[in-house]
């Protein structure tokens, strides 16, 4: 296995359609960065965000999820309540290739501000928007901008494909559009 370059993720997502929309080098201007990095991909966040609720003293639980747990929102910035957290998607739609496996890394622009964005795998074969856990860790209000950047996607390309990808086995959240809640 190795990590791959920028030249490889360009080469891939032209080829592949791996990524879309795609930003072949990275926009700062002002707005947090997206787009190819050195050995990565910095994804956006898109403007729809579930903010988590307890007004129903709800118990969480990811075998029995209620949508009920969450306020929906279409915004070009979210409000994180203290200690909670925010699920979002990115705006790309992924396409992973058989034989690469992806890791979804928090940028620290935010994690310095106490928002942590969940570390996740995007496996060989799945293709989607990549549903985010935005966890405010602060004792106060955070914010998140829609439309910048706020993970940043890692490619490891495998030296052989696996004998089953996600899509081979119909994984529950292939082809996941807008946010996705937790299914069994």
């Amino acid at each position: 296995m190795s990590v791959q370059s920028d030249k490889w993720i360009i080469q891939m997502a032209r080829e592949n359609d791996m990524i879309s929309p795609f930003e072949d080098k990275q926009v700062r201007g002002d707005k947090i960065s997206f787009g190819v990095s050195s050995y990565g991909y910095d994804a956006r966040v898109s403007d729809e965000f579930k903010i988590f609720t307890n007004v129903n003293s709800e118990i969480v639980d990811p075998k029995n999820f209620k949508s009920s747990n969450f306020i929906t929102k279409n915004s070009s910035e979210c409000i994180i309540p203290p200690n909670s957290f925010v699920l979002a998607r990115t705006v790309e739609y992924f396409k992973i290739p058989k034989n690469v496996l992806v890791i979804c890394l928090g940028k620290s622009t935010y994690a310095r501000c106490g928002i942590i964005v969940n570390v996740t795998p995007l496996e060989p074969g799945w293709e989607g928007h990549v549903t985010l856990e935005f966890s405010n860790t602060t004792p106060l209000p955070a914010k998140i901008y829609a439309n910048e950047g706020v993970a940043q996607f890692v490619f490891i390309k495998g030296n052989e494909d696996p004998q089953v990808s996600y899509a081979d086995r119909n994984g529950k959240y292939q082809g996941q559009k807008g946010v996705t809640l937790p299914k069994i």
